[in-house]
């Protein structure tokens, strides 16, 4: 399904329009990926709720999605979104591993990329006040594929793409752990 702001209460569009803005707010706001803007203003993003978190059914999601950008060059990237489930740090990490062996396994590996984002992201070896970490805190457990050619394309045009990451951490550091907790939170009706 494909969303951009739409009111409704139902509780799967509160849940992808408090994920556009937190899309708005802090990935494109904070400017944490140069290339989100451009998705986000051709509305070529797409969101899926999963209402569960089995194994099976998030890898037969994830299939899904990989046959779709096959089959849609109009879509740029998807979200997975896990608001009910994967609330538990380690036990999101375990099924990102086991996705990111599935898009190898099915030989996706090179076509498209899964970004990783949670509530309680975590970098290894730093601390949960670390503000860096929320460069990746969303406000649902989520998994995000990516087109690996607009990955590409994007960073062409991006002067020193290898230091984005650090530039994201310092941002997040330079503004603080109260500024981007509030920031995300802000994005949640």
């Amino acid at each position: 399904m494909y969303f951009q702001g739409i009111k409704d209460t139902s509780p799967e569009t509160i849940i992808i329009n408090n994920t556009l803005n937190w899309i708005r707010n802090v990935v494109i706001g904070c400017n944490f990926c140069p290339f989100a803007a451009k998705a986000m203003n051709t509305k070529t993003i797409r969101y899926i709720v999963m209402n569960t978190g089995e194994k099976e059914a998030y890898l037969n999601t994830l299939l899904q999605e990989f046959q779709h950008l096959d089959g849609n060059e109009a879509t740029e990237t998807v979200f997975i979104i896990f608001p009910d489930h994967f609330a538990d740090f380690t036990a999101y990490l375990a099924m990102a591993t086991i996705a990111e062996r599935f898009l190898a396994k099915k030989k996706y590996e090179g076509i498209y990329q899964l970004a990783s984002f949670h509530p309680q992201y975590l970098f290894a070896g730093s601390s949960p006040d670390d503000a860096a970490n929320y460069t990746n805190r969303s406000p649902y457990p989520m998994l995000q594929i990516l087109r690996e050619t607009s990955i590409s394309k994007a960073l062409k045009h991006y002067a020193n793409p290898e230091n984005i990451p650090e530039t994201n951490i310092d941002f997040a550091r330079q503004k603080g752990l109260e500024y981007m907790r509030l920031l995300r939170e802000g994005c949640i009706e």
